[in-house]
């Protein structure tokens, strides 16, 4: 750094004396000389600008499991700290237990901000942190992409209306209107899903578990994979249309117990009736090439 600031201070004053001395040749090559003395001090000026982050949209979520010796005292402290960092109860369910087996649930909404620190001091002074899950999303493109289409969802709408004022005819009118009733829907659920994404991204969302000391954690099984992925969905598969053959054989039984015993008994008489049938007289075979002999007519008689 004194290196770079002798060079860059070194034109300046070898300006100064040439102005002084009234411009001479000697002086005016020393300046010139020293022109390129300024680069250094110019790059060492752009080696210091940073890039500035650009923001995002995040959405935070955790759930965090502590045990603790009295979950109603544990449940009340958690509220106080969330209160405390900004944040608010968005959702509670606690069961009550002798023996040290009491649970409760709880749903909070904290800001970005305080998130860590929330997260860190339920688990440090609640009691002991069982496990601790967190997810991060980024919905940057989607809340740009919503933004976008809501502008041109408004656009649209305005021509369409200015269009309307223009209508000539009654099937104008109704066509333009039709229109406008689809882009309001689409205005409609284009805001529902921006309320939806500032809601997320405005506050984390932190799930606490509290159990007794005696309460049993169910343990979660990894999903396998390979084979034993293939083997355990063919065999849900397997057992999914077994449950929905009996369920349709119990709903077809009472059916059948019915229309069975009436269909062998139709059979039965049919059989019967066809066996107690006479015998049909068996027709004159006519070989090829001869024709059916009409019957000799019978003779009259005279009296």
């Amino acid at each position: 750094m004194n290196t770079t600031d002798e060079a860059a201070s070194a034109p300046a004053a070898g300006m100064r004396s040439a102005q002084d001395a009234g411009g001479t040749g000697a002086d005016s090559g020393a300046v010139a000389e020293s022109q390129p003395a300024k680069a250094p001090a110019d790059q060492s000026k752009t080696s210091q600008v940073q890039v500035v982050p650009q923001d995002r949209a995040i959405i935070y979520t955790a759930e965090l499991t502590v045990r603790a010796k009295d979950v109603t005292a544990a449940a009340d402290k958690a509220r106080q700290l969330v209160t405390t960092a900004g944040g608010y109860l968005a959702m509670e369910r606690s069961g009550s237990s002798s023996g040290g087996e009491g649970s409760a649930t709880l749903v909070f909404k904290v800001p970005p901000g305080a998130y860590p620190s929330t997260v860190d001091r339920l688990s440090r002074d609640l009691g002991a942190r069982e496990s601790l899950q967190q997810n991060t999303e980024d919905v940057t493109e989607q809340v740009a992409d919503v933004e976008s289409r809501l502008k041109s969802a408004k656009a649209a709408l305005d021509s369409l209306r200015t269009l309307m004022k223009r209508a000539e005819t009654i099937g104008q009118v109704l066509e333009v209107e039709r229109e406008v009733s689809n882009r309001e829907s689409e205005l409609e659920s284009l805001q529902a899903r921006q309320k939806s994404l500032a809601s997320q991204t405005s506050m984390a969302t932190l799930t606490l578990n509290l159990v007794g000391p005696a309460t049993v954690i169910p343990e979660v099984e990894e999903e396998p994979s390979g084979f034993l992925s293939g083997l355990k969905a063919g065999w849900s598969g397997f057992v999914t249309a077994v449950k929905i053959a009996l369920t349709v054989l119990g709903v077809l039984l009472p059916w059948l117990l019915v229309i069975v015993p009436a269909w062998l008994l139709v059979a039965f008489v049919l059989r019967r009736n066809r066996r107690n049938a006479p015998p049909r007289a068996p027709q004159p075979t006519i070989r090829p090439g001869e024709t059916e002999r009409e019957e000799d007519p019978v003779p009259y008689e005279r009296s």
